[in-house]
């Protein structure tokens, strides 16, 4: 079995959202791909962005479809204040409450207020997941008090200081890609469109799609002309056979919730592609 390195000291910072599909595990794995010769971290499917935070870089670009997202970076980047005020007034884990707070459409509410709502969804809806209906609606049920809490003020603190040195970027990957350049380390986790497999992490009708494996090897093959270092996280199948063909790869061995249940966990093969 493949073990992994250590990991380096003093960097403790764990990403303040819950995440279907999070690299926590596979932390030790990623975080020496960062080297002294990088000057810029740059993440396209940013979620939790547990790496980034992990790290700790001196600059940063994170990108991401989602707009709930990326608003909710923002709003704790600039007006953190506002928004741990208003999750201290929420009731916790409080199922009558998170379906209030499901039931309010985020367009209208003030910045604060939204990321405040999107951070109580994701702390307590079903295993992290974040889904939409046709109409763009979050419609993940409430998952309980085995969701945990709302995380404290320092934690919060903590992940504020280090988004302050990250520009974001609300858009498809392409749009962030199109930035990267030489001395960048770009990390890319896309969620999985693994072909004859149900995976419960859709954003919308509009997310990543098998076809868009086709386009994220495109970007790869252009990174690497570029001299632009990279690494990929996919599941082990014929998909990350096509992501990995001329690049080295390792597998490490995760462990997964099998729908989100501590009762169906079981062990899997994730790739670690990469051009350095």
């Amino acid at each position: 079995m493949t073990q992994p390195p250590k990991s380096p000291q003093g960097s403790e910072c764990p990403p303040f959202l819950r995440w279907a599909g999070s690299k926590r595990q596979l932390l030790p794995f990623l975080q020496p791909f960062w080297t002294a010769k990088h000057g810029r971290y740059v993440e396209p499917f940013a979620g939790s962005a547990c790496l980034f935070f992990a790290l700790s870089p001196p600059k940063a670009l994170l990108g991401d479809l989602n707009p709930e997202l990326i608003s909710t970076y923002v709003e704790l980047k600039y007006r953190m204040g506002p928004v741990l005020k208003e999750l201290r007034d929420l009731s916790p884990a409080d199922p009558k409450e998170y379906k209030r707070l499901r039931s309010l459409n985020p367009l209208t509410l003030p910045p604060h207020t939204r990321a405040a709502r999107f951070i109580y969804l994701n702390r307590f809806c079903f295993n992290g997941i974040y889904r939409t209906n046709l109409s763009g609606q979050f419609n993940v049920p409430y998952g309980g008090v085995g969701s945990g809490s709302i995380p404290r003020d320092q934690a919060f603190r903590k992940c504020s200081r280090r988004l302050r040195v990250a520009r974001l970027i609300n858009g498809d990957f392409s749009k962030v890609l199109e930035c990267a350049e030489r001395g960048d380390l770009v990390y890319m986790d896309p969620p999985f469109a693994v072909r004859g497999r149900r995976v419960f992490r859709e954003y919308d009708p509009g997310t990543f799609k098998h076809a868009d494996i086709s386009r994220l090897r495109t970007w790869m093959e252009r990174l690497d002309r570029a001299r632009v270092d990279f690494v990929v996280s996919y599941a082990e199948s014929d998909e990350a056979d096509l992501l990995r063909k001329g690049f080295s790869y390792r597998t490490v061995p995760v462990r997964r919730n099998i729908a989100g249940f501590a009762t169906h966990r079981t062990r899997t093969n994730e790739l670690l592609i990469s051009n350095t």
